[in-house]
């Protein structure tokens, strides 16, 4: 065990636990009222925002991720900066709507807009159960997340990640929102700093940029050129990059970040700051390639950690190798809030969907007291879970559910997104393209054995390989589309929208 490292970051994962604690008290309100509890109040202004949002969206498993997949597969996994800059122009078209809309109409979770806008408990169910099972395995990536922390740090057993999710348990039901809200302001300033000295550090130690860009294969550096009557890599690359950043922020709990803003010119304002998050990535990226220079996974101090964790250990196995361990500890706390600010945030806003879109409209309707008990209840089932599904599950498993997962949650993209700017589509034909979207994508992924995420589709003669949840979405957007008409024509749905357009304005 790396005594002075296991020190540093047990002290700051001991420090955001405390502050998770007393964040019940700030920007004090009714925690016994679910708007209070799952959304802080609708009061986080545009700095509070910009932490929680980047938070929950640049969780731990990114981190560890993005650089694993540079390490492996190289200039591919740089598909994740494009994403995250396409993301903020959704974010600042439909948000500030969505935002208004459930505001003047108490509207908590993207499903309950839905069946506020057609009056389809059904559809609205569709999305909402979709939300939920996309939400745990994200969950139990977090818990990988920091397991390889954990296991870098020489710690045995998994007695630790059991009693830090444990206490993330107690905070998020005692606190709410406000939790992972205070904390991921910590997080973020430990993961700037982090990221800002590995970049000038690691380079002068390995010879600077040229020599570490020297060392790695020219096919990692850039996409391979499409052979004859082929896109090849490129609209795989183009079409990866586009279909997550739809997906992005129909998360449930990106979406809860931004529902908790305090009005949609907080939620513009981070459509243009958040940005400074995907500079970060770009940074964080480079990691990838300096694990690879350095030939970390050739040193026998760290064969072990590539041997069970895989490219995964190649930032704790760079962190190791370049700081003295007291920074390392910084890194690795850094890492291990960025584990549990995410998941908080995950289960609170699964537990909004549970309960306003399947208990209370299927079960049995409650009172504002009531409601929030079962949300508290259904957050700790969700954080239970996942902690149970990655002790007893192989890690592989959670991967490929995630996979699926962002198959999956694209797929309700027309029914939020589309919907917050017109009501030409039938709530029931939504639900059918949302079902052709959701079976055609699972069956994708089946034929490529939930390894891989694109898929070649043969057209004209060619061959243009795509990210299989973008095909899809508009498969279900099409379907939508074509069998909205008839159904309005004789089975209209449009005199059950709670809303009126003023409501988007």
């Amino acid at each position: 065990m790396n005594i002075t490292a296991t020190a540093v970051c047990l002290a700051l994962v001991a420090l955001v636990l405390i502050l998770g604690f007393s964040a019940g008290k700030w920007k004090a309100g009714d925690l016994t009222h679910i708007e209070e509890w799952g959304l802080g109040g609708r009061r986080f202004g545009a700095w509070i925002s910009w932490f929680l949002i980047g938070g929950d969206a640049y969780t731990a498993y990114t981190f560890i991720a993005i650089p694993a997949l540079i390490y492996g597969a190289g200039a591919t996994g740089y598909f994740a900066v494009p994403y995250t800059v396409v993301c903020y122009p959704i974010l600042y078209l439909v948000f500030p709507k969505l935002w208004n809309v459930a505001q003047r109409h108490g509207y908590i979770t993207g499903p309950e807009f839905v069946r506020g806008r057609y009056g389809n408990r059904w559809l609205a169910l569709a999305i909402g159960v979709t939300g939920i099972i996309a939400t745990m395995p994200y969950i139990a990536l977090q818990l990988i997340g920091m397991q390889t922390v954990i296991g870098a740090l020489g710690i045995p057993g998994h007695l630790p990640l059991i009693i830090a999710f444990a206490v993330l348990a107690a905070f998020t039901y005692t606190s709410g929102l406000r939790a992972p809200a205070m904390i991921s302001i910590v997080k973020d300033l430990l993961i700037y700093l982090t990221v800002i000295v590995a970049v000038i550090v690691i380079p002068a130690e390995l010879g600077g940029f040229a020599a570490i860009f020297a060392k790695i294969p020219p096919a990692k550096l850039l996409l391979a050129a499409p052979p004859a009557h082929s896109t090849g890599a490129y609209t795989g690359y183009a079409t990866l990059a586009l279909g997550s950043a739809m997906a992005l922020f129909l998360y449930p709990h990106t979406t809860t970040g931004i529902l908790s803003s305090s009005g949609p010119r907080v939620i513009r304002r981070n459509a243009a700051l958040l940005p400074a998050y995907t500079i970060m990535l770009g940074l964080l990226a480079l990691l990838g390639f300096m694990a690879s220079a350095a030939g970390l996974a050739s040193l026998p101090q760290y064969a072990s950690g590539f041997k069970h964790y895989g490219a995964s250990f190649a930032v704790p196995a760079l962190v190791l190798n370049s700081f003295p361990a007291w920074f390392a500890g910084i890194a690795f706390g850094a890492i291990a809030i960025g584990a549990l600010v995410p998941a908080a945030i995950m289960s609170i806003a699964a537990a909004n969907i549970f309960t306003r879109d399947i208990y209370k409209q299927f079960i049995s309707a409650t009172s504002f007291g009531v409601e929030t008990f079962i949300a508290k209840i259904f957050a700790i089932f969700m954080i239970v879970g996942a902690v149970v599904f990655i002790l007893l599950i192989p890690n592989t498993y959670a991967v490929q559910l995630q996979l699926l997962g962002g198959m999956w949650i694209i797929q309700t993209f027309p029914a939020i997104a589309f919907s917050v700017f017109t009501r030409f589509f039938n709530g029931w034909a939504l639900l059918i393209g949302w079902a052709a979207g959701i079976g055609t994508a699972t069956w994708l992924v089946a034929l490529n054995h939930f390894v891989g995420s694109t898929y070649p589709f043969h057209l004209f003669g060619y061959t243009i390989p795509s990210y299989i949840a973008f095909a899809t979405v508009l498969l279900n957007a099409l379907v939508a589309a074509v069998l909205s008409p008839p159904l309005n024509a004789f089975a209209s749905d449009r005199a059950r929208d709670e809303t009126v357009a003023l409501d988007y304005v």
